[in-house]
């Protein structure tokens, strides 16, 4: 039996005997976990029907108690408060939940809500003139794990990376390298291409400091780019695939996946096209300067301070796109495309005005679709001196984060090996899950819209809410298991009701809660939700590992009973953290 239909059996129960002590079926119940373990396995509040029957919800719960007769699953009943408490007799409690979650294994925690459902979410997102940051490495794990959790969860979904690579941020590395590079290249130089050009970069922001000139340079290479100057062309090309061999070396290291890539060069004109049909459609009308604008709606934009609409400019006089021209042609493009249900923008919190216009603008070109599209909006990343700036390349490099985690991960290890029994290709292999779980599981572990100040040392450590910490307890179970004959519990005759104390209690709690966080995490676009449950288990785990012993139990039933209960929590903890594409270690 599953645990929805479990919990569902137990349900009905209840409102079986709410009817017949109180006249008619309850409004719908929800069913919980009491505060303490010795309360119950299950509790139901009861104030929903305080309305519905008149009656204080104690006295509710008090009057459905007396009705609910014990049977082969429920042992008994009790009103406490406003509460229903409801034990089950062990054997089904523990039988039914771990036998289903071993046997379910992988798929554990899935449901088929959104079955058939197709949606795209996009993210990351990068500029084609720097390296990536740590504010991109927050972006990218946010995408790839609500991808994750929304296949999960039934949807399909297609993993999407809009790349902007044009425009005068472009430009600008373009025309450091061509007055300064000197033929210089990224394997001339010993630099990944991405950095190459994230360097020349940073060159014509110093250079323009004491030419301002180089400005009015950098618009009419532009200008040259856009009427199709095949030598601007060739130079655009070249640099770009520098930095996407960088990227595609960076994506790999942090395991970020990508089912289809958008390109700005590719969709800017679209935009351009979409914006005259608009205008000639009277969706947008020209101001006095010239410019194609869009007269937001007074009722969720307010008014200017004249009393006009607010606008939103979609083409210069010049007929030259803006950034929400292009969002418009790509917007479409990737719904008429990919047959989507749904569109998912997984964008900084500094864009939600931009987002609000964007949706507004599909809306009233007649897009009924608009209204399914979402801006994931997520905070800011700060450091101790303050908020990265990438034109004076002071950010936080994201392969330099890498790398750094990676080594603090393998310090940690060698620290804990002080006999040096592992290899250094050993090392490295556990340095680099725990390095980048430690920071996927950092990033992720608070809402979306929180700001987070990353603290490198803290992400890293054994101990607390962290990613190795969760790890570290997959990890001891699988060392546990490995000592067994077949490396995991044998369900056939496994006596579960030798199980039962207030640990077992609390881990099992944490296993059923599971799928319902999988959906929270889901509907509410939320990673944080299997992030914290995942540590919670853990710390559930730990907390009956430190009292009670497994291989070494009172007997050998209990030994089998509590490997079945532990090899249900690796299933768990493994299924949570790849959802945040954290893998596991065997052994740390």
């Amino acid at each position: 039996m599953s645990v929805q239909k479990f919990k569902e059996d137990i349900l009905n129960k209840i409102e079986t005997a709410a009817e017949k002590a109180l006249g008619q079926v309850p409004e719908p119940l929800e069913l919980g976990f009491p505060p303490n373990t010795e309360l119950g396995h299950f509790a139901v509040g009861c104030f929903p029907m305080a309305k519905q029957f008149r009656k204080s919800p104690a006295e509710i719960a008090k009057i459905i108690s007396g009705k609910i007769t014990p049977d082969d699953v429920i042992h008994k009943v009790n009103a406490s408060g406003p509460y229903l408490n409801i034990s089950i007799f062990p054997e089904v409690f523990f039988g039914e939940f771990c036998s289903e979650i071993i046997l379910k294994n992988t798929e554990y925690g899935e449901s088929s809500f959104g079955k058939d459902i197709r949606g795209m979410v996009e993210y990351l997102s990068p500029n084609t003139n720097k390296p990536l940051h740590l504010g991109h490495l927050r972006n990218g794990v946010l995408g790839l794990s609500i991808s994750r959790i929304l296949e999960a969860t039934g949807h399909r979904v297609v993993k999407a990376n809009l790349v902007n690579d044009r425009g005068v941020h472009i430009c600008k590395s373009m025309l450091a390298w061509k007055r300064w590079g000197i033929g210089s290249t990224p394997e001339s130089e010993g630099l990944k291409g991405d950095h190459f050009v994230g360097s020349w970069y940073v060159r014509f922001a110093q250079e323009a400091d004491e030419n301002p000139t180089l400005e009015d340079d950098v618009q009419t290479m532009l200008q040259q780019w856009e009427a199709g100057d095949p030598k601007t062309i060739k130079l655009w090309e070249t640099m770009n695939n520098w930095v996407y061999d960088g990227f595609a070396e960076t994506y790999k290291n942090f395991g970020l996946e990508f089912d289809v890539f958008f390109y700005e060069s590719d969709t800017y004109k679209m935009g351009k096209d979409v914006i005259q049909k608009g205008l000639e459609e009277n969706v947008f009308s020209k101001d006095n300067y010239g410019n194609t604008v869009f007269d937001l709606p007074v009722a969720e934009f307010g008014q200017e301070k004249g009393g006009e609409a607010k606008k939103v400019t979609l083409l210069r006089p010049d007929g030259t796109s803006l950034y929400i021209t292009q969002d418009v042609a790509t917007s479409i493009l990737k719904i008429e495309e990919h047959k989507l249900f749904f569109s998912i923008y997984v964008v900084g919190s500094e864009q939600e005005y931009h987002f609000k216009c964007l949706f507004q603008i599909l809306d009233a070109l007649g897009y009924e679709w608009a209204k399914d599209c979402y801006h994931l909006s997520y905070g800011m990343v700060y450091l101790p001196e303050g908020k990265m700036k990438s034109r004076e390349g002071k950010i936080v490099d994201a392969d330099v984060l890498i790398a750094e985690m990676k080594k603090l991960a393998a310090d940690e290890i060698r620290q804990r090996d002080p006999e040096g029994r592992l290899s250094d290709d050993e090392i490295n292999h556990r340095a680099e899950k725990i390095g980048i779980g430690a920071i996927k599981f950092y990033l992720s572990r608070v809402r979306p819209t929180q700001t987070i100040n990353f603290d490198p040392a803290e992400s890293i450590s054994f101990d607390g809410f962290t990613g190795p910490y969760c790890q570290y307890a997959y990890a001891r179970i699988s060392g546990i298991l490995a000592k067994t004959q077949n490396g995991a519990a044998d369900l056939h005759g496994c006596d579960f009701s030798l199980l039962g104390n207030p640990e077992e209690l609390l881990l099992l709690q944490k296993l059923i809660q599971f799928p319902e966080e999988v959906n929270n995490a889901a509907q509410g676009f939320n990673p944080s939700k299997i992030a914290v449950h995942i540590f919670n288990t853990a710390k559930a785990f730990n907390q009956f590992y430190n009292k009670h012993h497994v291989l070494r139990a009172e007997n050998k039933k209990l030994v089998t009973a509590r490997l079945a209960l532990i090899k249900a929590t690796a299933i768990v903890l493994k299924k949570g953290l790849n959802l945040l594409g954290i893998e596991v270690l065997e052994n740390m």
